[in-house]
């Protein structure tokens, strides 16, 4: 068990994303650059016109209570009336760890950062541990589940019992579900939540590809929806937002088909990677994970051509590769891959 960051509030320096960062990381990488840093989706929902009223007009409640229907669907929560929409599940993140006067927060991880912090910011003393069953000593406990960056997977059945755990002694467990759209959906809690003890998030942009339109969900029993709900206020989500939200999530058909163009791309990238000496040891499909004793090598011959990937400062093995899109990013992949494993192959001839 390890203090995270000496229960700083600071904001988190180093997410995936930042093209900015890796310019600055290698100024002479060519353009445009590829960026397989993140978990996101590179074949996104199709763009479609939206009524100018989306942007003249604030945003109606009748279209609010259509997109937490339509999220409840989607998910598999008992009812609208269970979940929240925000403006990204970055928001909600401080606002759920309020929900549990201040204590001892425990995060499972390693995983997503800003868990971490959030807690911090509501109060808790915050720690970071590797063992499921410590989690049952915390008064918030928090499981990313598939988790980022290594899809491990915790049971429903594990976490229901760690819900039940903590709703005996007035605590709370809050699982975020951002990759859950491609994780086994046996193990998913969204319909659980009337149990009491539990939050889900939930992420829309990173399987529908659009992270800038910002938009998530917290799914709660519902005098904790409430709260959450009231806390944000009206016209939390923009007009916008809520056009693609419900679009998107009542498209069963385009969700069954972009999972399977997920499984054949993830499936394309561990043999493109295996190809160089490397093999995959966790991840989603919509995101690969790696440990390699030349992970630093890796990052650094990639960055060089203009493609990012995501290291980590808490293990120098580890990586997290996301998605190319375009076929042409797949060549340059390919090639930049190909050239690092000559010179691995080199150096390790002439030792």
């Amino acid at each position: 068990m390890a203090l995270v960051n000496g229960n700083s509030v600071d904001a988190v320096a180093d997410h995936g994303g930042s093209l900015g960062r890796a310019s600055v990381l290698f100024p002479h990488a060519p353009l445009p650059w590829i960026d397989l840093s993140t978990g996101i989706n590179p074949h996104s929902y199709p763009l479609f016109d939206l009524p100018a009223t989306a942007f003249s007009r604030l945003p109606e409640p009748a279209r609010a209570r259509e997109l937490a229907a339509g999220a409840a669907a989607a998910y598999g929560a008992p009812s609208a009336a269970n979940v929240v929409p925000a403006p990204g599940t970055q928001i909600l993140l401080p606002r759920v760890a309020s929900l549990v006067k201040p204590g001892r927060a425990l995060v499972l991880g390693p995983t997503y950062a800003e868990h971490a912090r959030a807690c911090a910011i509501a109060g808790h003393t915050v720690a970071e541990v590797r063992d499921f069953d410590a989690l049952f000593g915390a008064d918030i406990a928090v499981v990313v589940n598939p988790n980022n960056p290594d899809g491990r997977v915790v049971s429903r059945r594990d976490l229901l019992e760690l819900a039940d755990k903590m709703r005996s002694k007035g605590g709370l467990l809050v699982v975020d579900e951002a990759f859950m759209e491609v994780g086994p959906r046996d193990e998913r809690v969204d319909g659980d939540v009337e149990r009491g003890g539990l939050v889900v998030l939930r992420s829309f942009g990173k399987f529908f590809g659009l992270a800038g339109v910002r938009l998530g969900f917290a799914i709660a029993a519902e005098p904790l929806a409430a709260l959450l709900d009231a806390e944000l206020g009206p016209w939390a989500v923009a007009g916008p937002t809520l056009e693609y939200g419900i679009r998107a999530l009542g498209d069963e058909a385009w969700q069954g088909a972009m999972r399977n163009t997920l499984r054949e791309d993830a499936a394309r990238l561990d043999a493109l990677f295996a190809g160089a000496g490397v093999q995959m040891s966790g991840g989603t499909s919509l995101f690969r994970f790696v440990r390699t004793s030349d992970a630093a090598g890796l990052f650094a011959a990639l960055g060089e051509r203009g493609i990012l990937i995501r290291n980590f400062g808490w293990d120098d093995t580890a990586l997290r590769i996301g998605l190319p899109g375009r076929e042409a990013e797949w060549k340059r992949l390919e090639q930049a891959l190909a050239v690092w494993a000559e010179k691995r192959h080199a150096r390790a001839t002439e030792a």
